[in-house]
């Protein structure tokens, strides 16, 4: 299984959202994140992806889901991903080698040039709530077969 992270700033009604150069997800729209490295906290993967494929920093991030992938198969997981929502920031987002960065005003989120569990989980996200989700795609990762999605109190994560 491959633990990741996702790092969204939500500013003045928008958000960050990245356009993927390469890797899983090229040519689409997804929030900042990627691969928790061996030893490596959580938070600090959040920063460190952030950072990388922005150029900015969040400074307020709050840990406020988790997402589980299933690939075909049922049984464990192929990724856990961590969510994180920052307000505040410092920096200006620039293009780099992995992505460009590009504000989007909430209502017009590109939804349909995005990961296809995102329009469920992603709305919890900006309404302030926390969630914890599972998602069961095909083997080619292009299709949900089935989902479980919650929201959750304060106490239920980290």
């Amino acid at each position: 299984m491959i633990h990741a992270t996702l790092c969204y700033v939500v500013t003045e009604g928008k958000v960050l959202l990245i356009k993927k150069k390469k890797g899983i997800g090229a040519g689409k729209y997804n929030g900042p994140g990627g691969k928790i490295e061996e030893n490596e906290p959580v938070d600090a993967a959040a920063i460190r992806e952030i950072e990388e494929e922005t150029g900015v920093t969040p400074l307020d991030m709050r840990h406020v889901g988790t997402l589980a992938f299933y690939n075909g198969q049922e049984e464990k997981p192929d990724w856990f991903v961590h969510v994180f929502l920052a307000t505040k920031f410092s920096g200006e987002p620039v293009n780099t080698e992995e992505a460009d960065p590009e504000w989007f005003e909430i209502a017009k989120i590109p939804y349909s040039n995005m990961h296809p569990d995102d329009r469920f989980w992603m709305p919890l996200m900006l309404e302030g709530k926390r969630f914890m989700g599972k998602f069961y795609f095909d083997k080619e990762m292009k299709n949900i077969l089935k989902h479980e999605l919650v929201t959750i109190n304060e106490t239920s994560i980290l």
